[in-house]
């Protein structure tokens, strides 16, 4: 919808401040919405206000970065649901939400042998992520072998910013 002010006719503009008052209030509602995010997957949280405090209830189910003085990157850790809540200068409150992080809508597959769990994520190749609630030997050797690979980016990062 367009509105246009037109100062010649106060009649109107009465009703465009209403229609906004009307939008003002649908944001105000929005806000109390919850925060949905996928495992292994980042949102943008745009503020109105600079931060000045972040609080997670569980980092282990979701994490913040901040981005900016306005901006924040909110990753699914893990399945779950925890709350965030974000503080201005002077203390209050900015945004107070909870945060659900669900899985991935498709190409997960659970492999079961006897009491043993597997997960593969088959979209359109199957890898194998990692996944709370797997067989802890399979778990344990996935989780190393990630470890290793960021070990192995974060040097390849770091040796570049040595040569710059």
């Amino acid at each position: 919808m367009v509105f246009r002010f037109r100062p010649e006719r106060p009649r109107r503009g009465l009703i465009l401040a209403t229609v906004l008052a009307a939008g003002a209030s649908q944001t105000a509602a929005a806000a109390d919405k919850d925060i949905q995010v996928l495992m292994d997957q980042a949102t943008l949280v745009r503020l109105e206000r600079p931060i000045a405090e972040i609080v997670v209830g569980n980092p282990s189910i979701a994490d913040v970065a901040v981005q900016n003085s306005t901006g924040l990157v909110l990753t699914g850790k893990s399945f779950g649901e925890t709350n965030l809540i974000v503080l201005d200068a002077e203390g209050k409150v900015i945004i107070s939400r909870r945060v659900v992080v669900a899985e991935p809508s498709g190409g997960y597959v659970t492999v079961y042998r006897g009491a043993e769990r597997q997960t593969l994520h088959c979209s359109p190749n199957c890898e194998t992520p990692l996944v709370i609630g797997d067989s802890p030997g399979y778990f344990e050797t996935l989780a190393k072998e990630i470890k290793s690979k960021q070990a192995i980016g974060q040097s390849s990062a770091e040796g570049d910013k040595q040569t710059e």
